[in-house]
């Protein structure tokens, strides 16, 4: 069965998540530049099928894009355009940070680690993943 990859995009960094083959568990994969994450894509994709992608969308509190939405939007296309055959989902990411941030706590990682952002924004795209996989179950 293929995957479902997510992403936590931000303009420094994009987190990303996928299943496993039979679609049950969300792992964090990696984070890398955004200029990188199309080739990155392809070439997971040469070894591993994926039939979706989720993005997460950035709305604010009253229910507004926020500053990132058009950046999320940009690389929206990007994908669209590399991979046109891939449905693409969005999930709001409000809280995903936070709870990242959260679940690297009550996992133990020590104080230093839980300042590294790139590991926040893979644990962000595996919420974003979790939240796309409880909704279509």
């Amino acid at each position: 069965m293929p995957r479902i990859m997510a992403f936590d995009y931000g303009t420094k960094r994009v987190g990303i998540a996928v299943t496993d083959p039979l679609q049950i568990i969300a792992t964090a994969l990696d984070t890398v530049h955004p200029k990188d994450i199309i080739d990155y894509v392809r070439r997971y994709m040469e070894k591993e099928p994926v039939e979706a992608f989720v993005l997460g969308d950035p709305i604010q509190m009253d229910g507004n894009p926020s500053d990132s939405a058009q950046h999320v939007r940009g690389f929206s296309t990007l994908l669209k355009k590399a991979f046109p055959l891939i449905p693409q989902h969005w999930i709001d990411e409000r809280f995903t940070s936070k709870l990242a941030h959260d679940a690297m706590l009550q996992g133990g990682l020590k104080k230093s680690d839980r300042r590294n952002k790139e590991t926040v924004d893979a644990i962000a795209a595996t919420i974003i993943l979790q939240y796309f996989m409880q909704t279509i179950r």
